[in-house]
């Protein structure tokens, strides 16, 4: 899809994005969740529909997409995090969106909610990344969340910087987990986009890092 058509997309569709948004704001709100030093969560929902916004067009394959993708951006957590089951989600979902949009937008939340696990590698483990890699859309959108997170890591707002090395140590095994078979289907892919965006976040020298051989970005 071009960028304007999914920009046209995106402008006819603006009451349901904002329905969307204020639901997804008010359902992490009702479970007092926040983000950083004590932000609403809805801070980094918008950051990750921000993110899919600005880059969708790379990955969108129709129209009715679009709001799929603006919904999973916006629920992406919301198993994970508020509380909500798949159908929970599919029944908030029903209501904005058509059958056929809700499941996929439902498909997209689930791949994205962490496994059980006791620390950061167990919740996030192969068994998680494939279901990523097999759920159409479900890699853009970890992408642009975690671009999210690598960005709020690295601004002034963050305090604690550690993070940032956190991502900077797994990006590598991170893009490799989720990066689907774009060949076959457009959908499971990672836009080189956005994968430069990330590097451009946590790497101080892009240029030093490409003349060290660990220019692992050029490999998306």
């Amino acid at each position: 899809m071009t960028r304007q058509d999914f920009e046209a997309c995106l402008r006819k569709w603006d009451p349901e994005i904002d329905r969307i948004r204020r639901s997804a704001h008010e359902l992490h709100a009702s479970v007092n969740q926040t983000y950083g030093d004590g932000l609403p969560y809805g801070y980094h929902l918008d950051m990750v529909a921000g993110n899919v916004c600005e880059y969708g067009h790379l990955v969108c394959a129709a129209a009715a997409d679009v709001l799929p993708l603006v919904f999973g951006a916006y629920y992406h957590d919301s198993i994970e995090d508020a509380r909500l089951t798949y159908n929970d989600v599919m029944r908030t979902a029903r209501t904005m969106l058509t059958e056929e949009q809700a499941l996929m937008a439902t498909e997209i939340v689930y791949a994205l909610t962490n496994d059980k696990g006791r620390t950061r590698a167990e919740r996030a483990g192969e068994k998680y990344y494939q279901g990523i890699r097999q759920t159409p859309y479900a890699p853009f959108v970890k992408l642009c969340d975690r671009l999210a997170n690598v960005t709020f890591s690295c601004s002034n707002m963050q305090s604690d910087g550690r993070m940032k090395q956190v991502y900077k140590d797994e990006m590598h095994h991170f893009l490799a987990s989720i990066r689907g078979d774009a060949a076959s289907d457009a959908r499971l892919g990672i836009p080189h986009e956005v994968v430069y965006k990330l590097a451009e976040c946590i790497i101080d020298d892009l240029q030093r890092e490409e003349q060290n051989g660990d220019a692992w970005w050029k490999e998306y």
